[in-house]
């Protein structure tokens, strides 16, 4: 399994694996998945917002925002917190495949706030053999990245946020022997903003509307061996509303969508043998280019500035197979309180973009400085890697210590 793992992520980061799934069909559609480098920066990092399909553009602001939307955190209501996430991932597959989250932020003033986050993505142990089979030694491929941000209040409802990350990639070490060979790295910013709503009648109950918007990840290519790859920049976009029912219940609900910012694989022409007239498994070169012959699509080895544009009108299957593109997320949320929390929420993409379709459900507890939040995710189809997914969170967020007043000291 754990060889099935490192094939698998190797196929993730190739430019031939575009063109060797662009031709599979799945009930007369084409499937054609964007795939890009480091993607585990999209894989949701905690558990309020994992528990609620992975809808967190426009929730309450919270210690994890930076992953969604750091320009939320002008709005936090504490001065300062830190939390950690622990999430095991694809268990069904490996049994030692993490995700770590660690991530704070701190209020410089009513209108700003500072944050930082480290994300540590461990893919396990590898054995590594030699061409008859015979071990050669071990080797445990890593990710992370480390952010750090800034978000401003422009109004009384309106904020914008700043988030610079490095990327850092050890997955291609593994293919010299794991003793030579760098890993590979890049940089990449976010541009965010959120609007949070004054309170508004609702009949005879107050309610709150959110909107955020977030292009994440924004960066350049990220080089293994010879080939560089797109990491996974994208757009999130969406809104919420949150209902006071009475003094102690309150729900929330939230819609998300999202799109990867980065060229669709085209559709190649592929040869044609000459003495039985059937198409080949070879793609077609162009003598005068020597590059491979589109069908459909355009050319996906475009810089970064072209392939995020690009990426609104390439698909070959035009405006049907652009709209597939756009992932979306509804969350819900109920508070007790403001003590207990019960969460539920739906992840929806479609089949020929890569078919990740699952409800999530979670709960959290506030104590005083400390919240505990967990969550479970339950894939929609059976034998699913997804399967069993579920995280745990705890952060903490203070206000500042209050000074005690000198007795003897004279009152104005």
């Amino acid at each position: 399994m754990k060889k099935i793992l490192l094939i698998v992520t190797g196929a993730l980061i190739a430019k031939n694996y575009n063109a060797q799934i662009s031709s599979l069909a799945l009930s007369g559609q084409t499937i054609n998945p964007i795939t890009t480098a480091v993607p585990f920066l999209l894989i949701s990092p905690d558990s309020k917002q994992g528990g609620m399909g992975d809808a967190g553009v426009a929730t309450d602001p919270d210690v994890n925002s930076t992953h969604w939307n750091g320009s939320k955190l002008a709005f936090a209501e504490k001065k300062f917190g830190v939390g950690v996430t622990v999430t095991p991932w694809l268990r069904k597959l490996v049994p030692d495949i993490n995700l770590y989250y660690l991530t704070g932020y701190y209020k410089l003033n009513k209108n700003q706030a500072a944050t930082a986050s480290l994300r540590y993505f461990s893919l396990g142990n590898i054995e590594l053999t030699n061409a008859t089979g015979v071990k050669t030694g071990d080797f445990k491929p890593n990710e992370f990245a480390v952010d750090l941000g800034f978000s401003q209040k422009l109004s009384e409802n309106f904020s914008l946020g700043i988030g610079m990350r490095y990327i850092n990639s050890s997955i291609s070490r593994v293919f010299f022997n794991g003793s030579s060979g760098n890993a590979a790295s890049t940089g990449a910013v976010d541009l965010t903003m959120f609007y949070k709503s004054n309170k508004f009648d609702m009949g005879s109950k107050k309610g709150t509307a959110t909107a955020g918007l977030a292009f994440t990840n924004l960066g350049a290519k990220i080089k293994y061996s010879n080939d560089q790859n797109f990491i996974p920049m994208n757009m999130r976009f969406g809104g919420g509303l949150k209902t006071e029912m009475d003094e102690t219940n309150t729900i929330g609900v939230y819609l998300d969508f999202n799109k990867l910012l980065v060229p669709t694989p085209p559709i190649y022409k592929y040869k044609v043998d000459p003495v039985t007239g059937e198409q080949t498994t070879e793609v077609e070169i162009d003598p005068v280019t020597g590059k491979k012959v589109i069908d459909a699509g355009k050319d996906p080895n475009v810089p970064v500035a072209q392939g995020i544009f690009q990426s609104f009108g390439d698909a070959p299957g035009g405006f049907k197979e652009e709209m597939q593109e756009f992932n979306t997320s509804v969350g819900l949320e109920y508070w007790y309180n403001n003590v207990f929390a019960v969460r539920t929420g739906y992840f929806y993409e479609p089949k020929t973009k890569g078919s990740r379709q699952f409800f999530t459900v979670g709960i959290g507890v506030k104590y005083s400085v400390i919240n505990i939040d967990g969550s479970f995710l339950i894939p929609t189809l059976l034998n699913n890697p997804l399967q069993g997914v579920y995280r745990i969170s705890l952060s903490f967020e203070f206000d500042p210590a209050k000074k005690d007043k000198d007795p003897t000291a004279i009152q104005p």
